[in-house]
């Protein structure tokens, strides 16, 4: 018997977040974001479950191949440009639109022939500090615009602090106006907002979004949970219990003996630890769900097992149906109570991890 720790990814709930980004976007042009292997659901399942999705926006041309041969045959654009020359042989052949963030990859370009015009979005830095032109921008453009094989086809930023509400240095107003500043006047098209300003952000226009975390069913703000978005949870981690103790009143329990029974209780054995993704650093009290029922997290995660206090399941047995998040417990939730977010959670689960779909 395999072991009974699973992933189930629902399709038609990649569907439903797809259709509320889109019923959010109006008009805009809605760019799927799929990097890190479609955020851990899997690339093909994604290029399936956003079919209705005007592109798919991923970082790497492996990744574009792969939604070549699963049958994407819209647009793909890469968030992170090209790397070296020879990455435009396969631009060209799988017919990829490019970010350009840096003068570099203009050079590149001026030295490539391609067999057909290549789409081109040129970043701008306004407050994320990472990648992008500054108030050279309009030299890139100008630059590439003379290139007979490549077409300007917008300017883009990506925006810090969208899921804050707090004016801060590169807040979202202030990223706007150095955005204003730095395309100069430009007329074409932008892409501006990715999930939280989609959903939490409606002054920030722009002809095209692209949403990533919101499609999966992950807040894109801390505070603002998935479900009151209208989204809904598009991977469950299950697992079942492997066994059940009778502790008594100062017992510890796991590495460290970091908690102890404050009074007689039963402690359940999940078959989950973080060999499988879930969150080592997860604190006494993050909440899992075992038959029926919320209970806390009961001592340190080791490998290959958690413990949990059972004094809420009461009838919890060996065998009995564990939840570490899905349907019943947000992903956000376990994220939060861990420091970290929803999006290291699905990346991180892990490759022995049997994986089911539904939908």
């Amino acid at each position: 018997m395999p072991r009974p720790i699973r992933a189930t990814i629902d399709l038609a709930a990649l569907r439903h977040n797809l259709a509320r980004a889109r019923a959010q976007a109006g008009a805009r042009k809605v760019w799927a974001v799929v990097k890190a292997n479609a955020y851990g659901h899997g690339l093909e399942r994604a290029v399936r479950a956003f079919a209705a999705a005007d592109g798919l926006a991923l970082l790497d041309l492996d990744e574009a191949q792969r939604a070549r041969d699963a049958g994407w045959r819209k647009p793909i654009l890469l968030l992170e440009g090209f790397f070296e020359p020879r990455d435009l042989d396969a631009v060209d052949a799988l017919e990829l639109s490019t970010v350009v963030h840096q003068n570099a990859q203009v050079e590149m370009l001026a030295a490539h022939r391609p067999r057909r015009a290549i789409d081109v979005y040129v970043k701008l830095d306004t407050g994320m500090r990472r990648l992008g032109f500054g108030s050279d921008a309009m030299q890139a453009v100008a630059r590439l615009q003379s290139l007979p094989h490549v077409r300007v086809a917008a300017l883009a930023t990506h925006l810090a602090n969208a899921d804050r509400t707090t004016p801060g240095m590169a807040d979202v107003a202030e990223q706007l106006r150095a955005f204003a500043a730095a395309a100069n006047g430009w007329r074409g098209a932008v892409s501006l907002a990715n999930s939280a300003a989609l959903f939490l952000r409606p002054e920030v226009g722009g002809d095209s979004v692209r949403p990533g975390i919101a499609l999966y069913g992950g807040t894109p703000r801390a505070g603002a949970p998935a479900a009151q978005l209208g989204l809904r949870p598009a991977m469950r981690l299950r697992s079942r219990l492997l066994e059940v103790r009778q502790l008594n009143r100062g017992d510890a329990v796991g590495y460290g003996s970091r908690w102890i029974a404050p009074r007689p209780t039963r402690i359940g054995v999940v078959a989950c630890g973080y060999a499988d993704g879930y969150p080592r650093v997860a604190p006494d009290g993050t909440p899992v769900w075992v038959d029926g029922q919320i209970v806390p997290l009961a001592g340190r995660v080791s490998m290959d097992m958690i413990t949990v206090d059972l004094a809420n399941a009461s009838h919890a047995q060996v065998g009995a149906e564990v939840e570490l998040w899905g349907e019943h417990v947000p992903i956000d939730d376990v994220a939060e109570r861990a420091g970290t977010v929803g999006y290291e959670l699905m990346c991180a689960l892990a490759r022995r991890v049997a994986v089911d779909e539904i939908g």
